[in-house]
């Protein structure tokens, strides 16, 4: 997907390039930018950061990556937090924004994020991770990169508390366990089949016709696809494909494939993605999920989430993704 947080050393990344947090001097320092210049091999890197003599705030410039697995390295020097009356907002956001601007022009078709200014520089994590979502998801609009957003623990993720709360609190609401579900899913199966035992039996005495007959008429009377079902509601919510596919969080490739391939069955992770994109309600979404065979359930927490925000009216993929992160459950799109 173009945009994924994970659990990683940013170091083993295999990436075109990484970011490092670094100072205004490109000095080794400690936390995860002396974790890269030994990574690097610190005498290589610190001769390619002297030669370069400097980086201000706000500012980034790149260097080989030498040892790394990453091709380049990209050096950004963040602001140091005053309490945020010293625009550090706004040189956050350029870190982010010139460091994107540099792997574009490097070709960097992968890059790997730290979030910037959060450790020694004492910036408020949940505060900088809005800022780094924001600033990547904006480029990510008019330009292709698969971009990670790299964490070393839960510690390090910033998301708001007040949502942490909420969102766990709708999970012990409406949470119901597997075994408390799977007797009422008998029930209805066993019903369904019932009705539809009924009705092939009363369509072949209605039509005096062989069982073959009926079958071929339930199959003819299938609902759309999903690919038939999402084209049509792109088409229905005035978007462009390229629209659909961003918000959804998605690549260019993998939208192909399911606009070309009519029978196409995405991972419901991907087909939820595309609820988001649309706006869709939570009947809406379930309808549409319907499409590839998926449900939304009260027995997984995944499941619980979604609705959570779709009936918060949030659909904002990335915030989504950050709370589906901070319960370790899997990140929308594809």
């Amino acid at each position: 997907m173009p945009l994924e947080m994970v659990r990683h050393d940013l170091t083993k990344m295999k990436v075109d390039a990484i970011l490092n947090a670094a100072n205004p001097e490109l000095k080794m320092g400690g936390g995860v930018c002396g974790a890269i210049f030994q990574a690097a091999g610190a005498q290589e890197l610190k001769r390619a950061c002297d030669a370069i003599g400097g980086c201000p705030i706000g500012q980034a410039v790149i260097t080989d990556g030498f040892q790394l697995p990453a091709k380049y390295i990209i050096h950004t020097p963040g602001p140091v937090w005053q309490g945020g009356s010293y625009q550090e907002a706004d040189l956050l956001r350029a870190s982010y924004q010139h460091s994107l601007e540099l792997a574009e022009n490097y070709h960097c078709e992968s890059v790997a994020f730290s979030l910037i200014s959060t450790g020694i520089y004492g910036y408020p994590k949940e505060e900088a991770l809005h800022i780094a979502i924001s600033t990547i998801s904006q480029f990510l609009m008019d330009h292709d990169m698969l971009i990670y957003l790299v964490v070393f623990d839960r510690d390090s993720f910033g998301i708001s508390q007040k949502l942490f709360a909420s969102i766990h609190e709708y999970i012990d609401e409406n949470y119901v366990e597997d075994s408390a579900l799977t007797f009422t899913r008998r029930q209805a199966r066993f019903v369904d089949e019932l009705k539809e035992s009924n009705r092939i039996s009363e369509d072949m005495i209605k039509h005096e016709s062989p069982l073959e007959s009926s079958l071929f008429h339930l199959v003819e009377e299938l609902d759309e696809s999903f690919s038939e079902r999402l084209l049509r509601l792109i088409d229905e919510r005035g978007l462009t494909d390229v629209e659909t596919y961003k918000r959804a969080n998605l690549d260019r490739r993998l939208f192909s494939k399911i606009r070309k391939e009519t029978g196409y069955t995405p991972k419901k992770k991907t087909a939820i993605a595309f609820a988001i994109a649309l706006r869709l309600s939570v009947d809406e979404t379930s309808h549409l999920l319907s499409a590839a065979g998926y449900t939304l359930s009260r027995s997984q927490k995944f499941d619980i989430i979604i609705d959570f925000f779709i009936r918060q009216g949030n659909f904002d993929i990335h915030e989504i993704n950050e709370a589906l992160f901070a319960f370790d459950q899997p990140l929308l799109g594809g």
